[in-house]
């Protein structure tokens, strides 16, 4: 099996869908064995690219805005797009299948401080015709968990609830996923 090194410039559910390809076992299907970290404080994973130290490296694309800018070319090359949506998750205390966006302005919604996330949903709520400011968003959240403690208790999760996730590892599915097959109609 290969071996690559994957570096997040931080960790969240921003950045899911890498989190299940790794965990999913998609990577190990692709005969790919990977370690991964998490870039220092303030330090974009970019670096850990430039140093050597990772062969893949979760980004934004704005990461190489400023490189661009300067006529140069960006260490980082996009090759994947993530999904087809606004980029991130919205979730809820229970499920709603009835949710529309409108219902958020004077909601509680808890955001991610800055930088992209925070962006791309500003943005998500200006194509959803929402105002911003109607919402109560909390800025600046901290988590209640260590990330350990939280990682522990989501594979604890996902090990309890077999009977939720194990559907979705179909030879069919895993087909579709790696572009081997089709959708049913």
């Amino acid at each position: 099996m290969a071996h690559i090194n994957i570096e997040f410039t931080l960790f969240s559910a921003f950045y899911s869908p890498l989190i299940s390809l790794m965990s999913g076992g998609f990577l190990q299907a692709e005969g790919l064995e990977a370690d991964w970290t998490v870039s220092p404080s303030g330090v974009s994973a970019v670096k850990a690219l430039e140093e050597g130290r990772a062969d893949v490296i979760q980004s934004a694309p704005s990461q190489a805005f400023t490189t661009v800018a300067k006529g140069e070319v960006p260490t980082a090359i996009h090759f994947a797009q993530i999904n087809e949506m606004d980029g991130f998750f919205i979730t809820g205390r229970a499920a709603d299948p009835d949710f529309e966006w409108k219902r958020l302005e004077g909601s509680e919604v808890i955001l991610f401080g800055g930088g992209q996330p925070l962006a791309m949903f500003k943005y998500a709520c200006h194509k959803a015709g929402i105002d911003f400011a109607k919402l109560k968003a909390e800025l600046g959240w901290s988590p209640r968990y260590s990330f350990e403690a939280g990682l522990a208790a989501t594979v604890k999760w996902y090990l309890d609830n077999r009977a939720w996730w194990e559907p979705l590892l179909s030879a069919h599915d895993a087909a579709i996923r790696r572009g081997l097959a089709k959708k049913s109609a």
